[in-house]
């Protein structure tokens, strides 16, 4: 079913949100999304027999509501969470798509995934443990993929007697780390996801809390799907020409508008050719419509024969970005081999790709205190740090401050296509890395 930019205006209107659970190894992340899926009354009826008797085989009493979401063969005999786990589940007041993802540290790359769309992160911290590192990594990713609200919900309240000074404490250490790296909403919960707790339903054991529970929250913040209002970008993703007798002429530029709304009749530029032309048709669902916005697939036609190729980038000629083949950006790296200086890559930006070197690695964070280690010379796996890419081609590059769709990219290699790292462009909370000196390739990668 289609959603029109009336009904994403109408509060009433039921909504979606997006929204990714992440915390430190056993700090109860399945648990609490097995609870809310159970208290929601999301859960199938032979779900629940399974579940039911994979615990009784294990010995258990009651249902491990965690086996709602672990659903690995690995990760149900571990007991552990490795891959991230999508669940989709809605209430009268809202619609929900939940990635639950991994606490180990070798997996943090799995909340990069996980978190790139969401508008929401809940971080569970264990109320006996209180903020760990494990946290500070994902409170870091959350503030660098610019989530805009986060939940810390504090669990096990339950094996700490329900003590308001323990929830406090971590509460204040938590927003202020998170404040620092730029959290723009900190929502702290005190919850037992083992006994419900302020999950669905509210608290009789804390009665000195008086915020909404986990659920209540997850309806009533607000979110935004009104993408119309960003910079409009029109990835080009294929060129149709069907040369047809019944459409000899026809050149239209097909794909997904990444952002904003384009009309019959404006004007654009083509980047990175910089060329400008009027947009006589937009197809849509095979009809022609007056205005497309995001994220709709559509068909663009231009007055003008413009040479334009899968990786252009249409956008209003008075609201274009620059065009640029220096990328200063933070990256996420989620490859087992390590991205270091001098390094090859495939930089896929929209539905462009080109070629690319590491220039310069100038810092990596480290998340204990939010210093920078400067120039470590290499990212291993799960590092945040700067780097700046020198490109073949210039790339139409937003900031991701701007625009999450159209800032952000992926490094990849370019002998088996494995993905090396996940970009943010521009700021974020790392330091301004400088420009980089031309330098030529041993390999013949001379940018």
């Amino acid at each position: 079913m289609s959603t029109t930019s009336e009904q994403l205006a109408d509060p009433s209107a039921t909504t979606l949100l997006r929204f990714a659970t992440a915390g430190s190894v056993d700090d109860g992340k399945s648990t609490l999304v097995g609870r809310l899926l159970h208290d929601s009354k999301s859960v199938l009826a032979d779900q629940l027999e399974a579940v039911e008797a994979a615990s009784l085989s294990r010995g258990q009493d009651a249902p491990d509501l965690a086996l709602l979401t672990d659903g690995l063969r690995a990760e149900r005999e571990q007991g552990i969470t490795i891959d991230v786990a999508y669940r989709y589940f809605a209430t009268p007041r809202r619609r929900f798509i939940l990635a639950d993802t991994p606490g180990h540290v070798q997996y943090t790359r799995n909340m990069v995934t996980g978190a790139s769309t969401a508008e929401l992160a809940v971080v569970l911290v264990d109320a006996r443990n209180g903020v760990v590192e494990q946290t500070r990594r994902h409170a870091a990713v959350a503030a660098l993929l610019r989530v805009p609200h986060v939940v810390l919900a504090v669990n096990k309240m339950d094996l700490v007697d329900y003590a308001e000074p323990v929830f406090a404490a971590i509460a204040e250490e938590f927003t202020t780390y998170a404040s620092e790296l730029g959290v723009p909403e900190i929502t702290a919960i005190p919850i037992s996801a083992l006994a419900g707790d302020n999950v669905v339903e509210p608290s009789s054991n804390m009665d000195w809390y008086g915020g909404p529970t986990v659920l209540e929250h997850l309806e009533t913040v607000p979110v935004s799907h009104d993408l119309t209002a960003c910079h409009a970008r029109f990835p080009v993703q294929y060129v149709i020409r069907p040369q047809t007798a019944e459409h000899p002429d026809y050149r239209g530029y097909a794909g997904q508008i990444a952002a904003g709304a384009f009309r019959v009749g404006e004007t654009v530029t083509v980047l990175p050719s910089g060329r400008t032309s009027t947009i006589t048709a937009i197809d849509a669902l095979g009809a022609s419509v007056d205005i497309a916005w995001a994220p709709q697939s559509v068909t663009i036609r231009l007055a003008d024969d413009i040479d334009i190729s899968r990786g252009d980038l249409i956008a209003p000629a008075g609201d274009a970005p620059a065009t640029t083949r220096d990328v200063v950006a933070t990256v996420c790296h989620v490859a087992d081999q390590p991205l270091a200086v001098g390094r090859r890559v495939l930089l896929k930006h929209t539905t462009r790709t080109v070629k690319a070197i590491v220039k310069d690695i100038p810092s990596r964070l480290t998340l204990d205190d939010l210093s920078q280690h400067p120039a470590p010379g290499q990212l291993v796996a799960n590092d945040i740090g700067r780097v700046v890419v020198r490109t073949a081609e210039p790339l139409a590059l937003d900031t991701y401050a701007d625009s999450r769709r159209t800032g952000s990219f992926l490094l990849i290699d370019p002998a088996d296509g494995t993905t090396l790292a996940a970009g943010m462009a521009g700021e974020a909370f790392a330091s301004v890395a400088k420009a980089p000196t031309a330098e030529q390739d041993d390999e013949g990668w001379d940018f």
